[in-house]
């Protein structure tokens, strides 16, 4: 593992308990925001794995996709997650009156914590 993925993945963690205070405190839009960084920086990370770099959010969702979700080595559903996160965390800091479903930013969290788990032990098994 490079320093650089293990940089990302700490970040990724730090997003996730970030997101777990801020619902914990009632800020649902901003929990929602840092649960898509958590799975946003993991991307990053499982992708720098294989020399890719992104600077935009859309490549780092299309490469995703490309190279993890479509040929099967993760479940497509963790690309999924990553897409309705990011529409969550536009809503979030971009709407005004934003008001998220009952529980839904809670399951986004658990989302990300699995989305987390999952990256780390693929990167673990590739190593």
């Amino acid at each position: 593992m490079t320093e650089e993925t293990r940089k990302l993945l700490d970040k990724a963690r730090r997003a996730l308990s970030a997101a777990e205070s801020l619902k914990e405190g009632g800020n649902d839009e901003f929990a929602a925001g840092r649960a898509y960084y958590a799975m946003l920086h993991a991307a990053q990370a499982l992708l720098r794995e294989k020399n890719l770099q992104y600077r935009k959010h859309s490549s780092v969702h299309a490469a995703f996709g490309e190279h993890f979700a479509k040929p099967g080595l993760l479940d497509p559903k963790y690309h999924r997650w990553l897409l309705d996160a990011f529409d969550e965390r536009l809503r979030g800091d971009y709407d005004i009156d934003v008001i998220f479903e009952p529980g839904s930013v809670a399951r986004r969290i658990e989302q990300a914590r699995e989305f987390l788990q999952v990256v780390e032990r693929f990167i673990e098994g590739a190593e």
